[in-house]
């Protein structure tokens, strides 16, 4: 039979038991906090596919829209704007059209307005349910360079919140 430890070692043991169980309830509840973009593959107008995973290590912005949105057109200007302003430090953008949206009319509107970044075109609505069932047009996701979305906006984001939450994460490692 097994003498019972000291209480000396006890202690010891409790002490370090009980960091080792706060330090991965911290470790859980960060990684909890910052859902995962869904692994997804955007084709763009030009038929090239974009992947989650060929976007890792940049900041993403992914805005689901539609030509017949009045917020979405009435935001566009500001994100072509924010897309100007950070792209050379790294921001990626993909525009995604939502199933209901004519692709002739979103390849309308991308030509005349001269949209610099990647359109996609989402015809079977399988992008918008990827990211949570996204119904609402405009719909803005702001993800990290590991792949973990930073930010939801439902409805034209504060574009001055927004360049904030972008030149951190633009920053960070």
């Amino acid at each position: 039979m097994l003498a019972p430890s000291s209480p000396v070692k006890f202690k010891i043991f409790s002490v370090v038991a009980a960091v080792a169980l706060i330090a991965l309830a911290v470790t859980f509840f960060s990684l909890s906090n910052k859902p995962q973009a869904p692994d997804v593959t955007f084709v763009n107008l030009k038929g090239e596919k974009i992947t989650s995973q060929s976007l890792r290590g940049k900041v993403v912005m992914v805005n689901f829209w539609a030509t017949s949105c009045e917020t979405c057109v009435a935001e566009m200007p500001h994100m072509i704007e924010t897309y100007n302003k950070y792209n050379k430090q790294g921001l990626e953008f993909v525009a995604v059209a939502m199933s209901e949206d004519p692709p002739n009319y979103v390849l309308n509107y991308t030509e005349t307005r001269k949209l610099p970044f990647d359109v996609a075109l989402d015809v079977q609505g399988k992008l918008a349910k990827a990211f949570g069932d996204v119904k609402m047009t405009p719909t803005t996701f702001v993800i990290d360079k590991h792949g973990n979305i930073l930010k939801r906006y439902l409805g034209q984001p504060s574009f001055p919140e927004l360049h904030q939450l972008l030149d951190k994460a633009l920053a960070s490692a």
